[in-house]
């Protein structure tokens, strides 16, 4: 037996039913009407998706409903339908314990079927593995995603200390990490810029991340050839960080490691050696090898 709309309203979509009346104003006024569903199922879908974000921005250690709201700055009444939906459709799940939510099976599931299709991170764990044990530090590969940077690779070097700023599946605003600063900086500027624009209002969250020290870190990078950050969004931890492709760039290389050990000359030798791995990854995927961006480029 069908269920009734009226006894159980869908939380996440205000759209207009395709079986309701037409408004008033007949013919004239249906495409009206078509574009208006249109427009609120996008904006539904935008919530959604940005809602399974949020969940996603602490990795596994979940978020309390109170932590959703303050990132989301959506009302507590429409996180909490939101969330309860996504529960039922298995795309998140509330730990019964610590009542932190993380993200569901059903994502899981998916994941396994597109996996396949996006297989760097594959192709890059002997990568991380060999900058691992060069430097003996801790080495991510972080991949482009939209206006965000997502960890999608980590491999741990044997020195005792680690810094461990990133779990494989965090992501962030671009420029946040020295991965994520690396492809910024290596974007064309128009697009860079963009970019820092789109997140202006983001990088407050990540320590003392302002835009001031974001544009001076991608100008630093652009005349070096690598990203450097030094206990911006996480206090006592430096990270040195290359990207690649040099003319398309969708990912980069990066070691974090306690701020003692990145000084001037090690942070040298420690960009020297992704360089080398770049290079060698680029060769191996047929997609040409480290230079330096053109002026043309950098605008």
């Amino acid at each position: 037996m069908p269920r009734s709309k009226k006894t159980l309203p869908d939380p996440l979509s205000t759209t207009v039913s395709a079986n309701d009346d037409p408004p008033v104003g007949g013919a004239q006024a249906l495409p009206d009407a078509k574009a208006s569903r249109a427009r609120t199922g996008t904006q539904s879908i935008e919530r959604v998706v940005g809602m399974l974000r949020v969940v996603a921005s602490r990795g596994r250690r979940g978020m309390r409903i109170g932590d959703v709201v303050s990132v989301s700055g959506l009302p507590l009444s429409t996180c909490f339908r939101m969330l309860q939906r996504l529960e039922l459709e298995g795309l998140v799940e509330r730990d019964p314990v610590s009542r932190k939510y993380h993200l569901g099976p059903l994502l899981y599931e998916l994941g396994l079927l597109a996996q396949p299709r996006y297989r760097l991170s594959e192709l890059c764990d002997p990568v991380l593995s060999a900058v691992a044990e060069a430097t003996q530090d801790t080495a991510y590969l972080s991949e482009r995603r939209g206006a965000e940077s997502i960890c999608t690779g980590r491999a741990l070097g044997d020195y005792p200390i680690k810094a461990l700023a990133l779990d494989v599946g965090i992501r962030r605003p671009m420029g946040v990490g020295a991965g994520g600063l690396a492809i910024l900086s290596a974007l064309p500027a128009v697009e860079a810029d963009a970019i820092i624009d789109a997140n202006a209002h983001r990088y407050a969250r990540f320590g003392d991340f302002d835009l001031d020290l974001l544009r001076e870190g991608v100008a630093q990078a652009r005349v070096n050839g690598y990203a450097f950050l030094d206990s911006v969004a996480t206090p006592g931890s430096a990270a040195v960080g290359v990207a690649f492709p040099p003319e398309h760039p969708v990912a980069a290389l990066s070691v974090a490691a306690i701020s003692a050990r990145m000084g001037t000359e090690r942070r040298a030798e420690v960009a020297a050696i992704l360089q080398r791995q770049v290079q060698g990854l680029c060769a191996s995927m047929n997609i040409g090898a480290l230079a330096p961006p053109s002026r043309a480029r950098l605008g």
